[in-house]
């Protein structure tokens, strides 16, 4: 596939089949995330791959967060549930002294976040299909994977093979309309 072609027919997906993602797949959507540009070349990211299903359902239970979803709206939120169903989720760390800050932006966010664009991309090349989840409990949830305190999470990657077929992607608006030439024009 090429790539301006996988950026616009990639699609978020939250329902999943409940075929085996093969270790060799599993292996070029990781390396795809490694190849990421980042500051300084210092590649601050790392990544927890989780297969066990016990695992998988705790981390979807920590994904609810009752500020957000409001109470008990866990089982209407489909990336949730997808955490809880995917064959596979990866867990998407930055590590912020390996990355640079500069007049408080912190980088190691964009780092990762170039680094997951290259997982979800890989993953739709290969046929799979995955979702950004960005909200779960980061201490409880660092602490069920035992991921050092010194790293952030940034997200979560339910990933395996789509239960339906792609459908039309949500409406982006028009070039003219976010795209401002030589200086901002209101």
């Amino acid at each position: 596939m090429e790539t301006l072609e996988a950026i616009r027919t990639r699609r978020s997906v939250r329902k999943f089949s409940d075929r085996p993602v093969e270790p060799e797949k599993l292996r070029a959507v990781l390396d795809a995330a490694r190849l990421a540009p980042s500051w300084a070349n210092m590649q601050c990211w790392r990544f927890v791959v989780v297969e066990d299903q016990a695992t998988k359902v705790q981390i979807s239970e920590l994904s609810y967060v009752e500020a957000y979803f409001g109470p008990k709206g866990y089982k209407s939120n489909p990336a949730q549930k997808a955490l809880a169903e995917a064959p596979v989720v990866i867990i998407a760390c930055g590590e912020p002294p390996q990355s640079g800050e500069l007049r408080g932006q912190q980088y190691y966010l964009t780092d990762v976040g170039i680094a997951a664009q290259n997982l979800m991309l890989a993953a739709h090349d290969l046929g799979l299909g995955s979702v950004f989840v960005g909200v779960f409990d980061e201490q409880q949830l660092g602490e069920l994977l035992g991921i050092p305190a010194e790293l952030r999470i940034v997200g979560l990657f339910p990933l395996g093979y789509p239960l339906e077929g792609p459908k039309a992607g949500p409406s982006r608006k028009p070039l003219d309309e976010i795209v401002h030439y030589g200086k901002y024009q209101a």
